[in-house]
């Protein structure tokens, strides 16, 4: 029972930081109607900025955190006009899937620029050392309190920025009925930019928590796209609030199957997750049927 309950403490922990790329995914999804693919690559481009102003400059993480997510933010609505834009514009049927598949490609693309300017080795941030703390006998290291703490408070904010900035509220309408949306007043392309670049920020700044308890290296999105995609998924591809309990039902049931099987195959339960979602309940628990 100890060591069910250790991973299931395990299991929160990371799902909130996993949380915070599926609700860029999310909210990309929700604004722009295509699954964004290269926010793994997005993920990779904030952990490493965030990296570099800690090493060259010596800032503190919540400094870097910042950092992470406007170079992963900028990034994003960058790649988006240059690569991907034209493709959403397209007024087809398979528009939404052609951009999905031109994402992968630019992920890619990315993955390799990493590769070629920076390497393959594996990096670390500059932190002091800091020893696990027990809480009720359950051990914790204090980065990963710490980043549960960053991606609960990201996370109030995001839900403060949708339900009491105007920005927000845009951001909702559009999601909900585009063309009414422009009726309104509203611009559908600004409000397209911001959701991009919200969306990416929110993928740099998951993927450099994650880069804080392990490494830096050009795999650090790649390694979780798999489970942001089914936590999204899991959760209802255009719910917010679903993005967060999908990504904690997604983290928990990654960090239980270690009882049972190696980390090796742990990656299997997004297949498992996707695919049960798929077949039982389609558009997700939070979801609404289209």
């Amino acid at each position: 029972m100890h060591d069910f309950l250790q991973q299931l403490l395990n299991g929160i922990i990371s799902g909130a930081v996993l949380a915070l790329p599926a609700l860029g995914l999310t909210v990309m999804f929700s604004v722009l109607g295509f699954a964004n693919f290269a926010i793994a690559a997005h993920a990779t481009l904030g952990a490493l900025a965030a990296y570099l102003f800690n090493v060259k400059f010596g800032l503190p993480v919540p400094a870097c955190l910042l950092v992470a997510i406007v170079a992963a933010g900028s990034a994003g609505v960058l790649t988006d006009k240059i690569a991907l834009k034209g493709l959403r514009r397209m007024r087809r049927t398979d528009s939404a899937m052609m951009v999905a598949v031109a994402s992968i490609a630019l992920n890619m693309a990315l993955e390799n620029v990493v590769r070629f300017f920076f390497g393959n080795d594996h990096q670390s941030f500059n932190l002091p050392i800091m020893r696990d703390i027990t809480i009720g006998g359950f051990q914790v290291s204090q980065q990963q309190f710490l980043n549960l703490g960053y991606a609960f408070g990201m996370m109030v904010l995001l839900f403060g920025f949708f339900g009491f900035t105007r920005a927000g509220k845009a951001m909702r309408a559009v999601a909900d009925n585009p063309d009414l949306a422009r009726l309104k007043g509203i611009s559908v392309e600004k409000v397209a930019l911001l959701a991009t670049f919200a969306g990416m920020g929110l993928a740099g700044a998951g993927g450099m928590l994650l880069a804080l308890e392990t490494s830096v290296d050009p795999l650090v999105g790649s390694r979780i796209l798999l489970m942001v995609f089914a936590a999204s998924v899991v959760g209802g591809l255009t719910s917010i609030p679903g993005a967060v309990a999908g990504a904690l039902i997604i983290g928990i049931a990654q960090e239980l199957s270690l009882l049972v099987i190696t980390p090796t195959y742990s990656s299997a339960v997004g297949f498992v997750a996707i695919a049960l979602t798929l077949t039982l309940r389609p558009q997700g628990l939070f979801g609404r049927k289209s």
